[in-house]
């Protein structure tokens, strides 16, 4: 069976690394995870290759988290209510599941393909990773910086255990659209230092959300080297290659508590590989080959 990784570009991720060192160790030798580079205008075509019968499921990555929705023919309700989606499962004509489209009920009462559902797990492994640095954010203003497919499930991770949602996007009124369909209090700020200022006040929780800093652009930093960091905040880059940004680089040198996103991939990808293979997820492992991967970059 193979897994795939839909995204573009994909040549630094961990994932097929972490993934088929979790296949290995329990014992799916016939099981492949391979990276799947999608363009833009190529991603109906990957999505039906998906339905083949070689597949047993994907993840999904930037920039596709929102835009494959339309080749898909459900979404479960985390999916729905995130707006994105970073996992595919593959459901048999005969089973039944969330938020099917009328097209997939058509393939299912005629007993044709399979259907894709979209999921989401990276909510739930964000949660995880906060939980694991033991950052809590219940009743707190929390910043996201972005407003793409992963700030969306930021925001949801976040509303869901109490935090108070601030945003700060190069575009205002995309932060606003995203934010007006979770809640009517969320602010969204203007991306400029006084917007930075403003929208990180007693935040306790910073997490970027978009690529800024990433391999190969290492240098790079969403903050403005003239916004100070709030006192008390952690502060998350989703970002993981490389292993230390420019931003928790900043953070920690201004005496903060800093963290990429490594665990929240191991935690989100763990979700996935449960889903696919019915099977517990051996995290020590999927860490060891993400970090063995990361060193080789």
């Amino acid at each position: 069976m193979r897994l795939a990784l839909l995204g573009y570009p994909l040549s630094h991720s961990l994932s097929p690394a972490m993934h088929n060192a979790a296949l290995a160790h329990i014992g799916l030798s016939d099981w492949r995870y391979e990276a799947m580079p999608v363009a833009p205008e190529n991603l109906a075509e990957a999505a039906a290759a998906l339905r083949g019968a070689a597949y047993a499921g994907a993840n999904v990555t930037v920039p596709h988290k929102e835009t494959i929705i339309p080749f898909l023919d459900g979404l479960t309700p985390v999916a729905q209510a995130i707006g994105a989606v970073n996992t595919i499962l593959k459901t048999p004509p005969s089973s039944s599941s969330p938020s099917l489209s009328p097209q997939a009920m058509d393939r299912r009462a005629g007993g044709k393909a399979p259907s894709l559902l979209g999921h989401n797990t990276d909510a739930a492994g964000l949660l995880a990773d906060l939980h694991t640095h033991q950052v809590s954010i219940s009743n707190s203003p929390i910043l996201i910086l972005g407003a793409g497919g992963s700030a969306r499930a930021a925001v949801a991770a976040c509303m869901g255990v109490g935090a108070h949602i601030r945003m700060v996007a190069r575009r205002r009124e995309q932060a606003e659209a995203l934010l007006a369909q979770f809640s009517t209090t969320a602010q969204a700020f203007d991306w400029t230092s006084a917007g930075f200022r403003a929208a990180a006040q007693d935040c306790a929780l910073i997490i970027n959300c978009t690529p800024i800093g990433m391999t190969p652009n290492v240098h790079a930093s969403p903050w403005p080297a003239e916004a100070p960091f709030p006192k008390h905040a952690f502060v998350y880059d989703l970002i993981y290659n490389p292993a230390e940004t420019q931003l928790t680089q900043a953070a920690k040198a201004a005496g903060l508590r800093a963290a990429t996103g490594l665990g929240m991939l191991i935690e989100q990808g763990a979700l996935a590989f449960e889903l696919w293979t019915n099977k517990t997820a051996p995290r020590g492992v999927m860490r060891a080959a993400a970090e063995e991967k990361l060193r080789q970059t």
